[in-house]
């Protein structure tokens, strides 16, 4: 069977062309790229503003999904921040795995709890999808790549987020050995953030080495802040 992945930072559901909470423009993204399962990040679980739906669940009732939510830290308005995962497929098994802050900031950046979600799925005898949202100082990459490393799967395993370094970074290599990065399927250089206008590509699906990647895309829809990342995989 063939089962197309997509992840997709959605800036907490924003239109970012109107800066409004648009589930509408969400949902429509996701069928347009025809996800089986997508990751997202920068979801709330109650909503932002006047909109105080559970983002995740909400999408995931529109599209006739399964849902689970990730919580990265507490916002300032009392919600809970931070990745999430709808699927077509029920969900065995779900955890949050939380990535170290740094013992000591290193850099000037900003800083920012960041999680892994981590869930193995109910489809051709299991799938384990990892979720994530790194951060944007070089120590916290180092971190987010330990923790991948500690909670894949060697099989049937599927990492996917936005990590917020280019595909050059070396920070990247440890992944790179274990997994296969499904953008070697794309037909071109293929950006994606900011999506009106990009300039570099910080999002990515990877796959274990056991599986067979159809192809691999990200589209040119301008619906959040970064474009959708899309993979098809046969299982």
């Amino acid at each position: 069977m063939n089962i197309t992945l997509m992840s997709y930072n959605t800036q907490h559901c924003m239109n970012y062309l109107t800066k409004e909470i648009d589930f509408d423009i969400m949902a429509d993204t996701i069928k347009k790229c025809g996800a089986d399962i997508v990751g997202m990040q920068e979801m709330y679980k109650k909503g932002v503003g006047s909109v105080r739906l559970p983002q995740a669940e909400h999408l995931a009732e529109r599209l006739g999904f399964y849902h689970y939510f990730a919580s990265a830290l507490h916002a300032k308005d009392g919600n809970d921040y931070g990745n999430a995962l709808i699927s077509r497929y029920p969900i065995l098994e779900a955890e949050t795995i939380m990535i170290p802050n740094p013992v000591e900031k290193k850099y000037h950046g900003y800083y920012e709890t960041r999680c892994l979600l981590k869930v193995k799925l109910d489809v051709a005898g299991g799938l384990t999808v990892l979720v994530g949202h790194f951060g944007l100082n070089p120590d916290e990459h180092e971190n987010a790549v330990d923790t991948v490393l500690a909670n894949m799967a060697d099989e049937r395993c599927v990492l996917m987020g936005d990590f917020n370094m280019q595909p050059e970074n070396e920070i990247l290599n440890p992944i790179r050995e274990r997994l296969y990065d499904t953008a070697e399927k794309f037909d071109g250089p293929k950006l994606s953030w900011p999506s009106d206008d990009p300039t570099m590509k910080i999002d990515y699906i990877f796959t274990s080495k056991d599986m067979q990647v159809l192809s691999a895309d990200i589209p040119a829809i301008v619906s959040s802040d970064h474009r959708p990342h899309i993979a098809t995989i046969a299982l």
